[in-house]
């Protein structure tokens, strides 16, 4: 039985993520943390700090914000805790923390939990690599009105994928306001988009002379990130410390 402590768990994913759990016989949540002290309808006990929890766990599950991630990498520095990041927008300075973290526990960090996500990733390298050459690349995600980062870190994840592909010299061009020349061969273009209650939508266009590619996720319900986390946490807990991530389950 694998131990979770659940951070974030009042939030929108959070509460998913717990429904998921609750269907499975090989994982269970002892703990939330969340500012939001509300009891869990699945039982378990919800802490406003994780230092507030006593007891002992395999596996931080954190669905939340990245101003958790000190807190989180403290915690499972000192207590041996495997630790699991789906919080996106982090900046270098948490990226740190992962990697400081990895060198003592189990990591896992990913900008999309979503198994098809991933594939689509793959997917895209793919493509660039045959059509790195008179192919313009432009990125566009869909979110909610919620999201509170941009663009998402799934679009910043499969654009820095296709430009270690690529092995080039790219440039990341966030939309086409207020510039007024033409578009670079070099440039990746990413787009943001915010309204109504969009889980989540990626495409990736590669757009050549008479000729358009295009490569789209869509993602019906957040179901399937928390499948992916459920996936993942199973992962994770049998590892060894380090810094893994989706490809590190895909290969």
């Amino acid at each position: 039985m694998i131990k979770a402590i659940l951070n974030g768990c009042n939030g929108k994913m959070g509460r998913v993520v717990s429904e998921e759990v609750s269907k499975t016989s090989d994982i269970q949540i002892v703990a939330g943390i969340d500012k939001n002290t509300q009891p869990s309808p699945y039982g378990y006990p919800v802490f406003e700090n994780i230092d507030m929890f006593e007891g002992s766990a395999d596996l931080i599950i954190d669905f939340s914000r990245p101003e958790s991630i000190p807190a989180l990498v403290s915690y499972a520095e000192r207590t041996k805790t495997a630790l699991m990041v789906a919080t996106t927008g982090l900046g270098r300075e948490h990226t740190k923390l992962l990697e400081r973290a990895a060198k003592m526990v189990p990591v896992f960090h990913t900008a999309n939990m979503s198994l098809g996500v991933n594939l689509v990733k793959d997917i895209c390298c793919r493509v660039a690599s045959v059509l790195s050459e008179g192919f313009d690349i432009e990125i566009t995600e869909f979110h909610h009105n919620q999201k509170a980062d941009a663009p998402s870190g799934t679009a910043l994840m499969l654009a820095k994928a296709i430009k270690e592909t690529l092995d080039q010299n790219r440039e990341f061009v966030y939309g086409r306001t207020p510039q007024s020349e033409k578009r670079q061969q070099n440039e990746i273009g990413i787009h943001a988009i915010r309204g109504g209650t969009m889980p989540g939508e990626h495409s990736v266009l590669f757009a050549g002379p008479d000729e358009i590619i295009e490569i789209r996720h869509l993602a019906l319900s957040r179901r399937i990130f928390a499948l992916g986390a459920l996936r993942a946490a199973r992962f994770i807990t049998a590892q060894k410390p380090g810094l893994y991530n989706m490809d590190s389950i895909l290969s």
